[in-house]
């Protein structure tokens, strides 16, 4: 027998309702997936596309804005030009003439006097009013449409929604969640798109092979403004389609759950299919997995004339999340030789060494001033075969993204827009915490703990608060990362690092009598200090983001981890055997 919920939905029998926010989806056993725990991702995607859309639209009015004022002056300079010979005889006409044609060219400064002006000469029409700009969101993955949905009723400038899935058991769950969302027409074909007097936001469910899909809109005219890839497992197969329907300007927001390819050296083969470089074995591996997928995603827009831009990339949970806006430019395509690197991480201290892939050579022309960049091979290898510090085995990791991971400026909008909707997402608090404490990363690869560095000097481990004030009076920069709990990222070297470390063995003598005479913490401490640290307390040991209660680190959830697929056979996100008569091609 059916039941009634709260929300006025009628409940069928071996249903359950899932509600988030203002969404709500009928779930059965075995349908299509759904994770609750992913509850975070929807959310920080909900405000990141929210504020990406509002700064879109602003920069699209002002062009728009720019654009009229130079018409409105192009258009009177020319009245002014045809009526001057009828004037010429008297002073009087020429003054009124003139005084008609002030007023227009001040443009928009002054709205009731060109309407005044407009009333008066008949001639003028009333200056148009900029629409705001409305946007296509794309979801390849879609699963249940819960995602979909949310973006259509809680991000104001949506225009429409296309929810994609390949598996028909899904696609049947999500008609049914859009329909008990009031959120339009379940399923549109061609002909039946929305008319431009249709205001209402819809979610268009489509069935079909995501990547077809998103081939199939890499035409100018049909891209879309954002896409979202959210698959099980690696979003490696998606990313070439996804570079290339996505608008210039536009955002690709990308998750990949796989991290025992991307976080160990378990399967590097593996990692080097699908992301095109060798993962880390070190404790900042979390790191190292979002600079392999944005190397995927920058060489990828590479091939077609494209750079990306990382707004946020987040390492969460079991998975890692990456908001990357999309634009054209071949001189910014040249630039990523530049952000790409390898690294050599040593097998027992960690220390790493970056070897940049490529430079740029600058030169100012004297007599013009004009700048021109010509592109350069890196030299290398830049160190021994050996650590430096350890004299353990190097190993290669890379290539990878060596560029920024965040823009502090977005996440500084997205934080200002989260302080004003609190009560809009059930996961807040962790959000300002996480994203405060990304906006205050430093732009530098990797970060360390503590804990870990005092494993290798087999000495007791110095507090965070002790090695920061260390590292800030000895004049390095300090932050922590988003990625580790009790971890810094830090602008010294490994060796400077290091010799914190023995500095602080001086004062808290190690017990080497355990210690194996070939032992890499022999080695280490063999070394004297260059300086000796000064441990006092710094004013800014502590990060802007400690000096408030914030929810910076998450612990472990109920019901952590990627869950498991759905259990229908044909629950699929990529390609259906060639054998199927039944494979329905992509409808949009």
């Amino acid at each position: 027998m059916a039941s009634s919920d709260m929300a006025g939905i009628e409940v069928p029998d071996g249903f359950r309702l899932h509600t988030e926010r203002s969404s709500h989806i009928l779930l059965s056993a075995g349908e299509a997936f759904l994770n609750p725990v992913q509850e975070f991702n929807r959310d920080t995607s909900v405000a990141c596309i929210r504020v990406w859309s509002e700064e879109l639209d602003k920069a699209k009015e002002a062009r728009w804005i720019k654009g009229r004022d130079k018409k409105v002056a192009q258009k009177n300079a020319s009245k002014k030009t045809k009526a001057e010979p009828s004037h010429l005889a008297t002073d009087d006409g020429l003054s009124a003439d003139l005084g008609m044609l002030e007023p227009a060219v001040a443009g928009t400064g002054n709205m009731s006097t060109s309407s005044s002006m407009a009333s008066n000469s008949g001639n003028l029409a009333k200056l148009p009013e900029y629409q705001p700009y409305k946007f296509v969101i794309l979801e390849a993955l879609s699963a249940t449409g819960l995602r979909s949905i949310r973006y259509a009723k809680e991000i104001p400038l949506v225009k429409s929604v296309i929810a994609n899935d390949l598996s028909p058991a899904a696609v049947d769950v999500m008609k049914r969640n859009v329909k008990i969302n009031g959120l339009g027409d379940a399923t549109l074909s061609g002909s039946e798109l929305p008319s431009p007097q249709d205001s209402r936001v819809r979610v268009e469910v489509n069935e079909g092979d995501a990547c077809s899909l998103m081939y199939n809109h890499r035409e100018l005219k049909r891209r879309v403004d954002v896409v979202d890839l959210d698959p099980y497992g690696t979003a490696a197969p998606f990313i070439d389609a996804a570079v290339q329907c996505v608008n210039d300007g536009g955002l690709l927001c990308v998750t990949c759950t796989d991290l025992a390819v991307l976080a160990t050296t378990n399967f590097p083969e593996k990692c080097f299919s699908n992301y095109g470089g060798v993962p880390v074995k070190a404790e900042y591996c979390h790191e190292s997995a979002l600079r392999l997928l944005l190397h995927t995603i920058s060489t990828s827009a590479s091939r077609y004339g494209r750079f990306i831009e990382p707004l946020i990339s987040l390492s969460i949970d079991f998975y890692i999340r990456v908001f990357v806006r999309i634009q054209t430019s071949p001189i910014e395509v040249k630039k990523a030789l530049t952000k790409t690197s390898t690294f050599y991480v040593c097998t027992s201290c960690q220390s790493f060494h970056e070897q940049p892939l490529g430079k740029i050579v600058t030169k100012v022309n004297e007599a013009s001033g004009n700048t021109s960049h010509s592109f350069k091979t890196h030299a290398g290898p830049l160190i021994p075969e050996k650590c430096t510090e350890c004299e353990s085995t190097l190993h290669l990791a890379g290539p990878m993204w060596s560029g920024p991971l965040h823009s502090p400026d977005f996440i500084g909008k997205v934080l200002v827009h989260l302080e004003a909707n609190l009560d809009q997402y059930g996961t807040s608090a962790r959000m300002k915490g996480m994203l405060t404490v990304a906006k205050e990363e430093l732009q530098t690869p990797f970060y360390f703990t503590p804990t870990r560095v005092a494993s290798f000097f087999h000495c007791t481990t110095p507090s965070l608060d002790d090695v920061a004030s260390a590292l800030l009076n000895g004049g390095h920069r300090i932050s922590r990362s988003h990625a580790c709990a009790g971890s810094l990222k830090t602008t010294a070297t490994h060796r400077q690092l290091h010799d914190v470390f023995r500095s602080w063995v001086k004062l808290h003598p190690v017990k080497l009598d355990k210690v194996s005479e070939h032992s890499p913490t022999r080695r280490l401490l063999s070394k004297e200090p260059l300086s000796i640290a000064n441990f006092a307390k710094h004013p800014d040991s502590v990060t802007p983001s400690a000096k408030v209660k914030l929810v910076r680190y998450q612990e472990t959830p109920k019901n952590w981890g990627p869950g498991t697929r759905a259990s229908s056979k044909t629950a699929l996100k990529r390609k259906r055997s060639d054998g199927d008569p039944d494979e329905p091609s992509a409808k949009r």
